[in-house]
């Protein structure tokens, strides 16, 4: 059974998504749901938080293929440096400790 990663892929594939040219392209895509994400959260409407998330999780993978990187790679590099750090949490933010 394919994972929905590759169900993802295949379909960018299928709309020819996946060439690197496309990246800027797929990097607005970004921001726009970015912005449908912020919407939905101050709207506090669940079901397009829900949504907007899922749009841009899509929106990564099918990036980080056109860039040639893999996400999950890329998910787990950001976690490397981040498992360690120090910090507070300040009116909701999490600062770090230099």
């Amino acid at each position: 059974m394919k994972s929905t990663k590759e169900k993802v892929l295949e379909w960018a594939e299928q709309r020819n998504l996946l060439n690197e040219e496309n990246h800027t392209k797929q990097l607005i895509k970004l921001m726009e749901e970015v912005g449908e994400l912020s919407k939905a959260i101050l709207e506090k409407n669940p079901y397009d938080t829900i949504d907007a998330i899922g749009d841009i999780r899509v929106v990564i993978t099918i990036l980080a293929k056109q860039l040639n990187l893999d996400d999950d790679d890329c998910f787990q590099s950001a976690y490397e440096e981040i498992k360690d750090r120090q910090g507070i949490l300040k009116d909701g933010t999490f600062i770090r400790f230099k």
